[in-house]
């Protein structure tokens, strides 16, 4: 009866296994992919605080030909990380390339952390035949570092950043029981300009000359 106990408590701590089931995409939403809509599930189920960016966030906003795989930034507190590192160990997760060529990358087995996924800029995981792009808050931390793309890379997540991030997007249901926050326009596009230079963009702003009044001759 005693050894019963530890097994009931390990039981209970398990972290959610992925649910494969179909569901139907919300009216509007039916040309979002399934296993889009799985992750979201599995990432809800874990209880993983984030906002959604990416190709997936592009197109429950009606960008219908976008492609690609589930995009997030999570929520940047300790016991969110732990349990993101959590139930992305329990799957295996590893690194794939920009590709999405599994094990392509020399260092593909990863040992995933809360401090690993804070300090990471990107982090591009593939797990049990899903993708999933981890993307920092910190828009400053550096986008690769000496150790690889995918190594601790500067501080911690921006909870400021990561509140306006959050402020500014829109909860949508993609499905029955699936809702999710979607970044803002404004904010996929940053992301999207980050993705593709590794820098921010900068805002200079500029005011037009006054023109010079003209004498009457």
């Amino acid at each position: 009866m005693r050894s019963a106990k530890p097994h009931r408590m390990l039981l209970r701590h398990r972290s959610p296994e992925i649910d494969t089931a179909p569901v139907t995409p919300t009216a509007g939403l039916e040309h979002l992919e399934q296993r889009w809509i799985t992750v979201l599930r599995w990432l809800n189920d874990s209880r993983i605080d984030y906002v959604l960016i990416g190709p997936v966030a592009r197109s429950i906003r009606g960008e219908l030909t976008s492609e690609g795989c589930v995009g997030i930034v999570p929520a940047p507190y300790l016991r969110n990380y732990e349990r993101l590192a959590a139930v992305l160990t329990e799957q295996d997760a590893a690194l794939r390339t920009e590709r999405g060529v599994r094990g392509a990358d020399p260092k593909a087995e990863v040992r995933l952390d809360a401090d690993k996924l804070a300090r990471g800029r990107r982090w591009l995981l593939h797990f049990s035949g899903y993708d999933l792009d981890v993307e920092s808050s910190n828009l400053d931390a550096p986008a690769h570092s000496a150790h690889g793309p995918h190594q601790p890379a500067g501080p911690a997540g921006d909870g400021a950043r990561y509140q306006e991030l959050l402020y500014e997007a829109t909860r949508v249901s993609v499905a029955a029981g699936v809702s999710v926050e979607v970044a803002s326009p404004e904010d996929l596009e940053l992301y999207s300009h980050m993705r593709r230079t590794g820098v921010a963009p900068e805002f200079r702003i500029t005011r037009a000359q006054a023109a010079s009044p003209r004498s009457d001759s």
